[in-house]
Order: C-alpha cells, then sequence, then structure tokens
C-alpha cells in the first residue's frame, strides 16, 4: 500500500449508531489514509462498534478516560498524526468515494494549507435530502468572515498549520476560529464544489439552536480579535449567509 499522506481524525461521543459508516467512508478512499478515532469517554456501545477495527493497522484506537470535548478530541488525533496532512471527520459524516485524492490534488494545485468542499445535507436517520451546500472555489478573509464556507468535516489541512492554530474555545465554534485565524494568516483556502460530504442534520449539534448558534458565533469574532462593533456586523452578516444556505 502507498505510504498515507494524510491521517483523518474522527472524534467521537456516544455514536455507537453512526460511527462506522464514517470510518467504513475512510476505509473505501481512492488514496490511502491513516484513521485516528477518538473515543471522548462514550458510554454507549461506541467501544464495542469501534473493537471490529482492532485488527485493522490502518486505525488507531484512542480513548480519553474523561469527556474532554470535541476540540481536545481532535486536536489528540492531531498530535498523534505524523502525516503532512490532516482531515476531519465527525463520527455522524461520511464521504465520497473519491473525496481525499480530489481534494488533494486541488490543494496542490493552488498551493494551499487548507481546504473543504462542497457537501449535502442528509436527515437524520441517514436519507439524503435534496439540499447542497456549495463552496467557493477560492475562500480568502473577507469571504469567510462573513460565512463560515469551511464545514468541519470536509477539511483537509497541513498538520503543522493546525498545530500552530489548534482548535479551541469548545463554547463556540472552535473550528470556524481556527479556519479565520488559517485564512488570515495564509490568505486563502480552497474549495472543491462537489458534493464529496455526507452532512448528517442533528438536533443536538451546535447549529441546531440558532439563537446559540448566533451567541457562539459572535464569540468567534471576538475571540479571533475582532471590536465589539466588527463582531456583530459579522454576526449579522453570518446570520443572513446562513438562512440563505439552509432555507433559500
Amino acid at each position: 500500500m502507498t505510504q498515507p499522506q494524510v491521517s483523518v481524525i474522527i472524534p467521537v461521543h456516544n455514536g455507537a449508531g453512526t460511527v462506522k459508516k464514517a470510518v467504513d467512508s475512510v476505509l473505501a478512499q481512492s488514496v490511502a489514509a491513516r484513521i485516528y478515532i477518538v473515543d471522548d469517554a462514550s458510554s454507549d456501545d461506541t467501544q464495542k462498534v469501534l473493537s471490529a477495527y482492532a485488527g485493522n493497522e490502518t486505525v488507531t484506537l484512542l480513548k480519553n478516560e474523561t469527556n474532554l470535548g470535541v476540540s481536545a478530541s481532535r486536536m489528540r488525533g492531531v498530535s498523534e498524526a505524523e502525516t503532512e496532512y490532516i482531515a476531519f471527520l465527525d463520527a455522524d459524516d461520511w464521504w465520497a468515494e473519491d473525496k481525499l485524492e480530489k481534494q488533494l490534488a486541488a490543494m496542490r494545485d493552488a498551493a494551499a494549507v487548507l481546504s473543504s468542499t462542497g457537501r449535502l445535507l442528509v436527515a437524520a436517520d441517514g436519507t439524503p435530502t435534496r439540499r447542497y451546500i456549495g463552496i467557493p472555489e477560492r475562500i480568502d478573509l473577507g469571504t469567510e468572515l462573513q460565512s463560515n464556507y469551511i464545514n468541519c468535516s470536509g477539511v483537509i489541512v497541513k498538520r503543522d498549520v493546525m498545530l500552530e492554530f489548534p482548535m479551541e474555545h469548545d463554547d463556540s465554534h472552535e473550528d470556524y476560529i481556527s479556519w479565520i485565524r488559517i485564512i488570515r494568516r495564509y490568505g486563502f483556502a480552497v474549495g472543491v464544489d462537489e458534493p464529496l460530504l455526507f452532512y448528517r442534520l442533528s438536533e443536538k449539534s451546535k447549529s441546531s439552536n440558532k439563537l446559540r448558534s448566533a451567541a457562539m458565533n459572535f464569540r468567534v469574532y471576538r475571540y479571533c480579535g475582532y471590536s465589539v462593533f466588527a463582531s456583530i456586523r459579522y454576526s449579522f452578516s453570518y446570520v443572513c449567509n446562513g438562512i440563505r444556505k439552509y432555507f433559500l
């Protein structure tokens, strides 16, 4: 097998019903990848489901003894990985088979350190909807501040860059903070505008409560160092763009 250049980090907490589909979609990729599954102190049958991968040399199983949260779990996987690139995949989402191949090619062509893909929304039970959320082919800072076009389950990022701008602040949209900081430092991210990510809608997600999500989004801009006025302005644009993306 070709030596993997990308490691896929899959954090999971009580995801026994969905994590297998996520892991299997990585194993089915057209390019080789390492997989780091970080069980964030699950209390359901997650460990039983994951035991099926114990003999797979491309899969590393990690377990947090206490619940550390999604930021710390993702970054634990990043610290364990040794490849040039990192990809993230939440335990309730999954990928098309050529996702990594197409995305790595786009990053290399553009000399980009960060990328993401379009996503097809699926219902909580995994049934695909007709709703597709696209992504610009080039995302600069002004674009990303108006709306988070970069979905975490669609991301590939250089490992050294992710260590430079680690995820933190679980009281906000922790991944969005990192993407803003990375683009501010490196100029842009690239998007592959194809439905390579199947994104499961969940009532338990941070974004499902729109008022709570708006408050967390305001904190994103403040954590990134923007003034109260600028943070309010960007938050308003974010809400408007969110309505357009999900409902129009």
